[in-house]
């Protein structure tokens, strides 16, 4: 369904959250990715629908019980908890992913569905980093939806799915981040990077480069 940042990149932008927050930052991601992984294992919608049930019941247990023997619910507990962030705040994450399972086709609004629910990852992001004015929901969104958008089959739904993303990507993009969102915003340029007419390879010199400006100036 979709994939996950090349590690590389995606480990230079956690370098830029201060140095408190990485362990937070990079335990809301492990449930991205364990999302993910969830999508792509699952052939019936079914068993995909118990199996996000599960996550939905196990966030929300969180702030009332200790965690299961789960490693990205332990870090969660461990890492995201102590810094503000609930565990059903973090629910809207799984409802976004719910999207691709119960639509069969990925119209705009299921696909707005989606990057809302998943993009709500910045938002709560933002909050454990301490991030102050930051343009987090259109970030999380526009990165969801592209990262989406990247992974789909059907040429109309990629589309679809860029022609969504752009707008929240130059909204995203074109202010100047906090230094405490600086990770997020680094996500975002990376997320607009992927969606030029011919993107550059991960890891070239111009997208690191274009990291590197965006740590020191946030722009």
């Amino acid at each position: 369904m979709t994939g996950i940042v090349e590690q590389p990149e995606r480990d230079l932008a956690l370098s830029y959250a201060p140095v408190a927050g990485r362990p937070g930052l990079a335990a809301l991601l492990a449930l991205d990715d364990a999302l993910a992984l969830l999508l792509r294992t699952t052939r019936e919608p079914a068993v995909g629908q118990m199996r996000l049930a599960w996550w939905r019941e196990a966030l929300e247990k969180l702030d009332r019980a200790p965690a299961p023997a789960e490693p990205v619910l332990r870090a969660i507990e461990a890492e995201v908890l102590p810094r503000g962030v609930t565990g059903a705040s973090l629910v809207p994450i799984v409802h976004g992913w719910e999207v691709l399972i119960e639509e069969e086709v990925l119209d705009a609004d299921a696909i707005r569905r989606f990057g809302e629910g998943r993009g709500h990852l910045f938002v709560a992001a933002g909050s454990l980093l301490g991030a102050k004015g930051d343009p987090l929901a259109a970030a999380g969104q526009g990165w969801a939806i592209a990262d989406l958008g990247r992974n789909l089959d059907a040429e109309d739904e990629r589309a679809t799915a860029r022609d969504l993303a752009v707008p929240l990507l130059a909204k995203a993009t074109g202010t100047r981040w906090s230094r405490a969102g600086r990770a997020l915003g680094a996500m975002a340029h990376l997320a607009r990077m992927d969606l030029a007419e011919a993107p550059k390879a991960a890891g070239a010199p111009g997208r690191v480069g274009r990291l590197l400006w965006h740590r020191l100036t946030g722009r």
